[in-house]
């Protein structure tokens, strides 16, 4: 198992309201050590945005946490999926996430990295990020909940431990 996180750079999008025209959104690199370095970090990775799970239950109990992540030291939750960043940009519209940070993880190279890069094409999916949860502190992974039956292909999606109140629940235990 991994002690770091990968060191990897994310390519995203961002609102730069500054810029003038119908397209107010520029490309920026954002870094593993942009995100970890020096910080107390909740990260949850799911299969896709507008999933069922994932948009019903993962990221919208997160969001509701989010307050009492924070009182626990946490400086940032963020969500990764092997998404591009528009779909990720969409899907935070969507669920007016306004909390976590949305992560588009595009190449799928973060979740390759972390072991948890899974085929989904029995679902059409290609390739994507197999559904857990851990806390970082400085690049250190302290803690990771992966659910069980990681394989290409599982025939379920299993959705037991790398929920937010799982995550909640280690933190006030610590």
């Amino acid at each position: 198992m991994l002690t770091n996180v990968p060191n990897i750079t994310f390519k995203t999008r961002v609102r730069n309201d500054a810029l003038s025209g119908t397209n107010p959104f520029e490309w920026k690199d954002v870094t593993t050590d942009d995100l970890f370095k020096n910080k107390k970090v909740v990260v949850f990775s799911l299969p896709g945005a507008f999933t069922p799970t994932c948009s019903t239950t993962h990221l919208p109990r997160y969001e509701e946490l989010y307050s009492e992540f924070k009182a626990q030291g946490v400086d940032a939750v963020v969500c990764i999926s092997v998404n591009d960043a528009f779909v990720m940009y969409q899907w935070g519209k969507s669920q007016d996430a306004k909390n976590v940070f949305l992560l588009p993880d595009g190449n799928g190279d973060f979740s390759r990295q972390m072991g948890m890069l899974v085929k989904k094409d029995n679902l059409g999916f290609g390739m994507r990020s197999w559904r857990y949860s851990m806390y970082v502190e400085n690049g250190a992974i302290q803690k990771l909940f992966s659910e069980a039956g990681f394989q290409d292909n599982a025939p379920s999606d299993p959705f037991e431990v790398s929920d937010a109140d799982t995550m909640l629940s280690y933190l006030k235990s610590r």
